[in-house]
């Protein structure tokens, strides 16, 4: 048997058997909480203890750095496990890891009592254990084609530690340089994963027999060209090679879309919902180009990236990740789900599109959009939870 099972039947609460499970369970009740806090700041005119940052630098920050990281956590510590056989971090070690995300979280909270150096420590902390622990089994088995991930999992440490830097006076730009950055390697990260699965899920998930179109060509042009957007947008904000790179990657993963799209995806949420996500980031892209050409406001790109793109997708990873982790049919989901997807993608358009076409009414759409979150972040603690704390269910260890 191999190490993957060697732990089988298992009892009792499932937690801490395997990343996913805290992770997921955190990052959920943490994006639901996160964003309710975020309501009541920006709609409501609450007056948070939170001591560092200015509310819309802290929300940003809890998005990319809390929420998406815990997301990335649960699903690498996960993968490793599959890909290299060799158990990632499970009950204390696994424990210890999700409580410094967590603490992480509430520091900030506790006002002026904890200087922001110890946030930034104990949130960076999470960070390096985590390269560390994604890295041992990876290491141990020599298996080096994983080493793309590896590096953004650095880059990801690196960005959030020149946004602490900057939020402390040591690096000027720091702050908007690390969030960014955040942002556009959680999109890498989709990007090298998306040409890793999408294809896979969709091929073996429509039903009927279909082969979807790959390119190298573009695979490795969309890579340069991102890198190229990236560097740009940090060094001269939404400039003319910032747009000119944006409108390019508009076209070339379009083109990469295209070549995935069957019909039989509509009929699959837990398809749909990636594809949507995808084609938001592509949005996206537009939505960047548009802000040096036609001026408008550059938090409609973000948002379509960071809500559409990172967030659809990585709802709907969870969602798929939970099932067949879980030991249930990832072929038929819940009921549940496609509402789950609906409501989410509903917020997105609220958030990134509404505004675009009324932008008198902009705190407006932020609320409704705002509520569609919430909403679908509840209906996703409310299916998905019981799954994350109890034993799998063909009594397998996992």
């Amino acid at each position: 048997m191999s190490g993957i099972d060697s732990n089988s039947g298992s009892t009792g609460t499932a937690l801490l058997n395997l990343g996913f499970r805290p992770f997921f369970s955190g990052a959920a009740i943490f994006a639901l909480a996160s964003m309710s806090i975020w309501m009541a700041l920006t709609v409501f005119g609450w007056q948070s203890p939170y001591a560092g940052p200015a509310p819309v630098v802290w929300h940003a920050h809890e998005m990319t750095f809390g929420y998406g990281m815990a997301v990335v956590a649960g699903f690498l510590l996960t993968a490793v496990k599959n890909w290299t056989g060799v158990q990632t971090l499970q009950r204390m070690p696994l424990l210890l890891l999700f409580l410094l995300w967590l603490t992480g979280r509430v520091l900030v909270f506790l006002g002026e009592a904890i200087p922001l150096a110890v946030t930034a420590l104990v949130d960076c902390l999470f960070a390096a254990w985590l390269i560390i622990a994604v890295s041992l089994p990876i290491v141990k088995v020599r298996q080096w084609k994983q080493i793309g991930i590896l590096s953004k999992l650095v880059l990801l440490f690196a960005s959030n530690l020149l946004f602490y830097a900057g939020a402390l006076g040591l690096v000027s730009g720091g702050v908007r340089a690390g969030l960014y950055s955040g942002v556009y390697l959680l999109i890498a990260l989709i990007f090298v994963m998306g040409r890793r699965v999408m294809p896979f899920f969709i091929e073996k998930g429509v039903g009927y027999e279909v082969q979807l179109k790959n390119r190298q060509w573009l695979d490795l042009s969309s890579l340069v060209v991102f890198l190229v957007f990236w560097l740009a947008d940090i060094i001269d904000p939404d400039s003319f090679p910032v747009a000119l790179s944006a409108g390019a990657l508009f076209i070339l993963h379009g083109i990469r879309l295209a070549g995935w799209h069957t019909p039989g995806i509509w009929r699959k949420p837990l398809l749909w919902v990636l594809f949507i996500g995808y084609g938001s980031i592509i949005i996206g892209f537009a939505l960047k180009a548009a802000v040096y050409s036609l001026g408008i406001s550059p938090f409609l790109a973000l948002h379509a990236f960071a809500v559409g793109g990172v967030g659809m997708i990585t709802l709907g990873m969870m969602a798929r990740v939970t099932l067949g982790h879980t030991g249930r049919n990832v072929f038929e989901p819940p009921p549940l789900v496609s509402w789950i997807f609906v409501t989410f993608f509903g917020g997105t358009l609220f958030r990134v599109l509404a505004p675009l076409l009324d932008p008198d009414t902009y705190v407006l759409w932020i609320g409704i959009s705002q509520v569609f979150w919430i909403a679908a972040f509840s209906l996703f603690v409310f299916v998905y939870l019981p799954m994350l704390v109890r034993p799998r269910v063909d009594g397998r260890y996992g």
